[in-house]
């Protein structure tokens, strides 16, 4: 890609707040951006080679949403976490295997997509987030959900198709969790907390493909209650 096309793009670019360039085989984060880091809103650079987020990233201090889906990313700068109204970031598809130390920090965020990457865990620095609504961990490696979990204020929790086969009985103490995806893990129905379904605000649990058939799902104590809220919930969106 040429200079003049990335110049044209920076002029627009100037005048909206957008910058969007996918699909370009870039291989770096373009610099010229920071000629930009007081204009910019939305950046979005998904599906190139990308391979490295550069320190330079948190000087964009008025970014709103920042997306480098399929990108190469291993790992992202602590600088990133000094993006103070930052509301979404989208990482699907990319190699990373954890998130800065100061990550928490992001006190924005409401919106986080890290599906297809190599995280072995629940990031415990997500318990900080206070105006989080949706976490996308689906397709990494993750095989236990840890106790920070009850601290988490997501209302959608996705760990689809991860390899889970432990979950912190604290995850019924989340304070706003309406969904929680399961679907595709390795867990026995003994290691299904069942406080889930007695005593939490969960009234989406979608469990389907692990080791247990979901009709033994509705023998267990407390799922009448879940029902109730499952049936409530439907009805409000009805």
């Amino acid at each position: 890609m040429g200079n003049s096309a990335l110049k044209a793009h920076l002029e627009t670019a100037q005048k909206t707040g957008v910058f969007q360039l996918t699909g370009k085989g870039l291989t770096e984060f373009p610099e010229d951006l920071q000629k930009l880091s007081s204009n910019l809103r939305t950046i979005d650079l998904s599906n190139n080679k990308i391979e490295l987020l550069p320190p330079l990233i948190g000087k964009f201090s008025f970014l709103k949403s920042l997306a480098l889906n399929n990108n190469k990313l291993t790992a992202l700068p602590e600088e990133l976490c000094k993006l103070k109204k930052l509301e979404t970031l989208h990482l699907n598809g990319n190699h990373l295997r954890q998130l800065p130390a100061a990550f928490g920090q992001l006190s924005a965020l409401k919106t986080l997509s890290l599906s297809g990457n190599q995280l072995r865990t629940v990031p415990t620095q997500l318990s900080g987030l206070r105006h989080l609504d949706v976490v996308d961990l689906s397709k990494n490696q993750i095989q236990n959900v840890p106790d920070t979990v009850g601290e988490l204020q997501a209302i959608e929790l996705n760990l689809n198709q991860n390899q889970i086969s432990q979950i912190s009985v604290q995850i019924s103490h989340c304070p706003r969790l309406k969904v929680l995806r399961l679907e595709e893990n390795c867990l026995e129905l003994s290691m299904l907390p069942q406080s889930i379904l007695s005593d939490s605000q969960i009234s989406l649990l979608a469990v389907e493909g692990n080791l247990f058939e979901i009709k033994k799902l509705r023998e267990l104590e407390g799922y009448d209650k879940y029902m109730e809220r499952f049936t409530a919930t439907k009805k409000k969106f009805a």
